[in-house]
C-alpha cells in the first residue's frame, strides 16, 4: 500500500476563490451563446502568457452551471429567467503561492476575469475570494 505524508510547507491558510461569468454575451435573450471551451482557452492563454513571463498566476478548475433568477416585471408581475455560466473555482495553494498576499491574489483574480469577460463579451463578473465578494463591470 502506498503511503502519503505531508509536503513540508503545504500547509497554511485556506485561499480559496470563484470566478464566476455569463456564457451569453450582454443582456437579453438574444446574444451569443459561447461554449464553457472559449472560456478555458481565454483562461489557458492568461495562464501561459503571464508562465512565459515568468509571472506568477492562478490555476484552477472551470465548470459550466445556470444561473436561475427572478426578477419584477412591469404591472408588479415577477419572471423568471436563467443563464449559462462558466464557473473559474480553485485554491491559492500555500505551497505554490505562499508569497503571494491577499492582494496580490486579488489582483490575480481581476485580471483574470477580465480576460475572460472580455473573451465572452460580459458586461459583468463577480469575483469571490475567501470571504469577500464583489463584481467587476466593463467601461
Amino acid at each position: 500500500m502506498t503511503e502519503y505524508n505531508l509536503v513540508p510547507g503545504s500547509a497554511g491558510p485556506r485561499r480559496e476563490f470563484r470566478i464566476t461569468l455569463g456564457l451569453r454575451a450582454g443582456y437579453g435573450p438574444r446574444g451569443r451563446i459561447y461554449d464553457i471551451e472559449e472560456a478555458v482557452r481565454a483562461a489557458h492563454r492568461w495562464m501561459a502568457e503571464r508562465a512565459q513571463r515568468g509571472t506568477p498566476f492562478l490555476s484552477g478548475m472551470l465548470t459550466r452551471g445556470e444561473i436561475v433568477y427572478a426578477q419584477p416585471r412591469p404591472a408588479g408581475e415577477s419572471g423568471t429567467d436563467r443563464e449559462p455560466v462558466a464557473i473559474f473555482s480553485g485554491e491559492a495553494l500555500h505551497l505554490d503561492a505562499r508569497h503571494l498576499d491577499d492582494a496580490a491574489i486579488e489582483a490575480l483574480l481581476n485580471e483574470l476575469a477580465a480576460e475572460m469577460g472580455r473573451a465572452l463579451e460580459q458586461e459583468e463578473v463577480h469575483v469571490a475570494y475567501r470571504d469577500r465578494v464583489w463584481t467587476l463591470k466593463a467601461q
